[in-house]
């Protein structure tokens, strides 16, 4: 496949995946993204429309943008949740989120976590909500509470774990910010009136704190120089500015223990070295 047709074929993908999973599309998503001019994004909307999809896009001229027809169906997409995801948690190039690169590059293997599919109808409000300020109603089930559970809650923030999707969002019944899996919401949200509780007021978001880290002192002296140098450490030390309420997701990410009780150096390699200071935001729970 040449390198034009490859490139248009980007933009085809990228034109599904955003008509259908924010709902509506506008030649500006294709301008911001690929650097085109919005005579070329509409004409990219437009071979989309008569060649790829014919009746999968609606044009409507209130919302000023093409909306997904009722019988949407995916033509170049497979319509999961981690396609539009991975564009937003900017996890690679975009040639590699909406799809695999040509034969070149096919000796690379990229180890995959368990999906978590979202539906649409689910991911769709709460992106409206967290852009537009919205209260939502939802239902929703966790550990604690494994039958549903109505809520209204503000989103303000997507959050990629490396691991699974979060909503960072006010939570009218704890009246607090807290953290909610994606794939444990049920049912289809209903979009509310406005709120007053955005990002600018989740103080413990707002917080930034430095982690740093270290190689295990219990490893010799030449190990923790082979550690050092895998972590692009400067003087021993591998310093990570995170924000406060990510730091328990940050660790597990990482799989560092932060309370030294490691049994085995050469398994984890590298410690906390400011435990003291870190030790609030470790264990509190969201």
């Amino acid at each position: 496949m040449s390198e034009a047709r490859w490139e248009q074929l980007l933009r085809y993908r990228f034109i599904e995946i955003v008509a259908l999973w924010e709902g509506r599309l506008t030649t500006r998503h294709l301008c911001d993204v690929f650097g085109i001019g919005r005579q070329q994004a509409s004409k990219d909307i437009n071979n989309y429309k008569r060649s790829v999809a014919p009746g999968n896009l609606e044009y409507d001229s209130v919302l000023k943008g093409y909306l997904p027809a009722p019988n949407f169906t995916p033509k170049v997409t497979r319509g999961i949740t981690e396609e539009y995801l991975e564009i937003l948690a900017g996890a690679s190039e975009i040639q590699q989120v909406l799809g695999g690169l040509p034969g070149a590059l096919a000796t690379t293997e990229i180890l995959q976590v368990p999906r978590r599919q979202v539906p649409p109808e689910i991911l769709r409000p709460l992106i409206k909500a967290a852009r537009g300020h919205l209260r939502i109603e939802v239902d929703y089930v966790s550990l604690n509470r494994p039958d549903r559970e109505g809520r209204i809650i503000v989103p303000h923030t997507l959050v990629w774990t490396g691991l699974r999707w979060h909503v960072r969002a006010w939570c009218e019944k704890n009246g607090d910010f807290r953290d909610f899996v994606l794939s444990r919401f049920r049912g289809i949200p209903e979009l509310m009136d406005s709120s007053d509780h955005n990002a600018k007021g989740d103080s413990d978001w707002q917080t930034w704190i430095e982690i740093i880290l270290g190689p295990d002192p219990r490893l010799t002296t030449e190990q923790q120089d082979v550690v050092a140098h895998d972590y692009g450490m400067t003087d021993g030390r591998w310093r990570l500015k995170v924000r406060a309420k990510l730091l328990p997701y940050l660790l597990k990410l990482l799989q560092v223990e932060a309370g030294g009780n490691q049994h085995d150096p050469q398994a984890q390699q590298v410690v906390v070295l400011n435990h003291a200071e870190l030790e609030q935001w470790l264990f509190t729970s969201n």
